[in-house]
């Protein structure tokens, strides 16, 4: 099934879930990856390029998931109140997060006012020109945002893992696509 029941995801929720949590993973291991490259190695200018683009296809995922989220049901959550509760602020930080490495990833490059080719043939335009005051801020407020997502997502997975383990409940295995249908 493509959408989601009041009980399990669909194809679309769970390929969108693991498909962006393999691109952040991705992004964030290249981020730290490339800031350690000097000027003299072979990827010092190839891998912020990279990224960008990979940011690109991230930012697209993002605003997709969410037109997707817009129209389509949850599946309703398991556990007491307090990890449904921790769960909702846990998935709502997810978005803005994103949202916030994804905009401040893009004012990063474009911070002069010119803009980057996406994988080399899409021309991404600078919408707007920054100072270098507000541009330090952006890769700040980037790299901060950026670290709180794998946090935030070692929290999840660990949640998903008590769930599993100690609650024996479905929440793991829905998103997985191997729970017992209703």
């Amino acid at each position: 099934m493509l959408r989601n029941t009041s009980t399990s995801y669909g194809v679309v929720s769970i390929g969108q879930h693991w498909l962006m949590a393999i691109v952040i993973f991705a992004l964030f291991g290249l981020g730290v990856w490339m800031k350690g490259l000097g000027y003299y190695d072979a990827w010092y200018h190839k891998a912020p390029d990279l990224h960008q683009s990979i940011g690109m296809v991230a930012m697209a995922l993002l605003m997709l998931r969410l037109c997707w989220l817009s129209i389509n049901v949850k599946p309703a959550a398991l556990g007491a109140a307090w990890e449904r509760t921790g769960g909702m602020i846990a998935h709502r930080c997810f978005y803005l997060l994103m949202l916030m490495v994804t905009v401040s990833g893009y004012l990063i490059p474009t911070a002069r006012g010119e803009g980057f080719d996406i994988f080399g043939s899409i021309h991404m335009p600078a919408l707007i020109s920054l100072t270098a005051r507000q541009a330090d801020i952006n890769g700040a407020l980037h790299r901060y945002a950026a670290w709180s997502i794998m946090i935030l997502a070692t929290l999840h997975a660990l949640a998903a893992l008590k769930h599993h383990f100690v609650n024996k409940d479905d929440t793991l295995l829905r998103i997985l696509g191997t729970s017992p249908k209703p």
